[in-house]
């Protein structure tokens, strides 16, 4: 027997969202259908006993988009999904950021969360009704949340701001924010913009704030309805006896080493306190019945984030000693490699980022396969791509060497969003950038997007702008003090409460990214963080500017050239050649790759430019076109008894008449030129509605 509820969210200009539950997925812990337009998600929610010895919470988030959700073939042989793309893996990231800080402290159990796209309309977008649905999930579910949240993307058309914008509007839209959060605080944002102001931003901020206050109205509602009651929660928490042991030791121990500015040494000494503190303590509490030792490391642990939280909120000390507001030491280097057609090192601190830029053509441009976006379903291509590495030994540690991980996915989304809006749209290039992270210590991402503006100005890549990031933290109490940390480090952000990434050109915004460890933060903080965050990006600017402040005026000796060509239309044939021989032999003289397009422009890549000088030589031999009064070369193609016809260009012959071959009387056309041969002759004459061409040897001879 179906018991189903349906609550409904009006987004406004004639749009809603309807969220049912009690017909699919019945056995899952919390299952709902979100829908927009034609647009379907389903979402669950389903949790577990926590394993043996884990000491974190295990939250699973996964999202899935399948083909046939918009009547689609999969590409490729196998005809079936694999592993996920980048959009579904940021879809999962974007999940799962704003529900984590809102399960309990010492919660472990098993939780997992699936989205499943079910149809795709390719009008309205479905990752944001995926977070929405496993907010929903979880707000009706036994499972402890203190939720629930709201979600939605924002974007602006013609001024106005819109929630969950079509395709077609977010194509003519300057913002993409997708908006999480409770009742006037944000949890997370992430997306990108035109060079938007903060004031622009923090009002997009308030529009997404008005809907998500409807949205968990609706949720509570259903709620209401459909919901089952919370279970009480098995925390996993330090005995109080233990964690009063252990801050008792440390009392007057750690404000010293939580100092220490250099990373490695601080770990080091805290470590070194930490033994002693076990040796001490150890008789004190022994293992349980099975052999379980005391949890003295998160004891430990959380007497280290009191100490460093403690010295900020009261005496604004910092690990390294830097004012709130002041940077790290930044160094800027281009030209690092000799290979690559573009190279930069970027230095903030502990933090280092290595970037390398590769020139290809269009034939190198990334496809993928569509199911939503503004391109509709199918194949896209991107022209621009940026990659993020994150290897352990950039933290000084030893791990495993697997595939890219979710994290690296989406450090080097943020950095390319934050940077493509600069790459002009007709540059003829398919540029990617490579992010190799060789130290970390705080806001790797945007480091890269320092990098990547190095290093493409030293590719030569005209940039409209140059674009710089910065991350700002936060810590505050249940008191409400709280102070903004400017560049932060990675204990910081590890034990703060705030990561907010901001990237940008002088002029405005270009990327964002808001992740917080507590239950939101008010549009007053955030507009505040990002007033801090532009100060600092400013002076980024005048360092990056200081190394290289515009793109280099040529290209790398080792970048592949590309050039446009335009020919006229009627000469593709004659460029192509019988089944393709005239443009195959160019290829493979030349070894350049040469498109051609139905108006004529025909796109010249080689990898040199020898190549590309003799390439475009052949071109322009089989389209030129003839011109009175020129002397050409030509090939004697057949001999008649008044004339011979001579190719003076690829497919164009014109008639050398007996009497226009030498200034004598000539009696026998064979008696100046036989089939195969070469003679020089003057074009004399075109028709201009036959296009015939009179040719004359006599009066190439009197100029010769």
């Amino acid at each position: 027997m179906t018991n189903l509820e349906t609550v409904s969210i009006d987004l406004g200009s004639d749009r809603k969202i309807t969220i049912e539950t009690g017909k699919l997925a019945k056995q899952a812990a919390g299952s709902v259908v979100v829908r927009q337009g034609e647009t379907v998600v389903l979402s669950t929610v389903c949790s577990g006993d926590p394993r043996p010895g884990i000491d974190f919470f295990p939250l699973q988030v996964d999202y899935r988009e399948k083909f046939s959700a918009a009547g689609i073939f999969p590409g490729g042989f196998i005809k079936r999904e694999g592993r996920p793309s980048e959009k579904e893996v940021l879809t999962m990231r974007m999940t799962d950021r704003p529900l984590r800080p809102l399960f309990p402290k010492g919660f472990f159990d098993e939780v997992q969360i699936m989205g499943s796209l079910l149809s795709a309309d390719g009008e309205n977008e479905a990752d944001v009704l995926s977070m929405l649905g496993a907010s929903a999930a979880l707000t009706i579910s036994d499972i402890p949340f203190d939720g629930p949240i709201g979600a939605l993307r924002v974007g602006r058309v013609d001024g106005e701001f819109v929630a969950n914008p079509s395709q077609a509007e977010m194509k003519k839209s300057d913002i993409d924010l997708v908006y999480a959060g409770k009742e006037g605080k944000a949890i997370m944002i992430e997306g990108s913009s035109d060079e938007i102001g903060e004031d622009d931003l923090r009002d997009a901020m308030a529009f997404a704030d008005q809907v998500v206050r409807r949205q968990c109205e609706v949720l509570r509602e259903l709620a209401e309805k459909a919901g089952k009651a919370k279970r009480q929660p098995n925390l996993r928490l330090v005995p109080a006896e233990l964690q009063a042991a252990v801050d008792e030791y440390c009392q007057g121990k750690l404000d010293e080493p939580c100092l220490i500015v250099d990373k490695q040494a601080r770990m080091k000494r805290l470590g070194e306190i930490r033994e002693r503190m076990v040796e001490e303590l150890g008789s004190r509490f022994p293992a349980d019945e099975n052999g379980e030792p005391p949890p003295f490391k998160a004891a430990f642990d959380e007497a280290s984030e009191n100490t460093i939280r403690r010295l900020i909120l009261e005496k604004q000390q910092r690990s390294d000693g830097r004012g709130l507001d002041d940077l790290r030491p930044i160094e800027c280097e281009v030209g690092v490699l000799p290979r690559p057609h573009g190279s930069s090192l970027f230095a903030r601190g502990e933090t280092q980022a290595l970037m390398t830029v590769t020139l290809g053509s269009e034939s190198d441009a990334q496809g993928y396969d569509i199911i939503t976006g503004s391109e509709g379903a199918g194949a896209g291509r991107k022209k621009f791509i940026l990659h993020y590495n994150f290897p352990p030994y950039s933290v000084g540690e030893v791990g495993r060497i697997m595939g890219v991980n979710r994290r690296e996915i989406g450090h080097g989304a943020l950095a390319e969003r934050s940077v493509a809006g600069m790459i002009p749209e007709d540059y003829p290039y398919t540029i990617r950038c490579v992010s190799d992270i060789l130290g970390s210590n705080g806001s790797s991402s945007m480091a890269s997007v320092c990098c990547a503006t190095l290093a493409l100005r030293d590719a030569g890549v005209p940039l409209k702008k140059g674009v710089a990031g910065i991350s700002v933290g936060m810590v505050a109490d249940d008191r409400g003090n709280r102070v903004f940390l400017t560049d932060i480090l990675g204990s910081e952000d590890h034990y703060g409460d705030m990561d907010f990434k901001l990237a940008g050109t002088r002029d405005g915004i270009t990327g964002f990214q808001l992740d917080l460890k507590v239950g939101g933060l008010d549009l007053e903080g955030m507009y505040e963080a990002m007033l801090k965050n532009r100060e600092a990006r400013r002076q980024i600017h005048d360092l990056i500017d200081a190394c290289i402040a515009e793109p280099r005026s040529e290209i790398s000796r080792h970048a592949p050239r590309i050039v446009a060509i335009r020919i006229n239309p009627e000469k593709i044939g004659a460029l192509i050649g019988p089944g393709g021989k005239n443009i195959r032999g160019i290829c493979e003289l030349t070894g350049a790759q040469i498109d051609i397009e139905d108006d004529g422009t025909v796109k010249v890549f080689a990898v040199n430019g020898d190549a590309l000088d003799m390439a475009r030589k052949e071109i322009e031999k089989c389209t030129a076109e003839a011109e009175v009064g020129k002397i050409y070369r030509g090939l004697v193609k057949s001999v008649k008894e008044f004339g011979a016809f001579v190719e003076i260009l690829p497919g164009l012959e014109g008639l050398l008449h007996i009497s226009e071959m030498a200034d004598y009387r000539v009696d026998k056309v064979e008696d100046i030129c036989k089939l195969g041969d070469y003679v020089s002759v003057k074009v004399i004459d075109i028709d201009p509605d036959r296009g015939r061409v009179r040719l004359s040897r006599k009066a190439a001879l009197e100029e010769m």
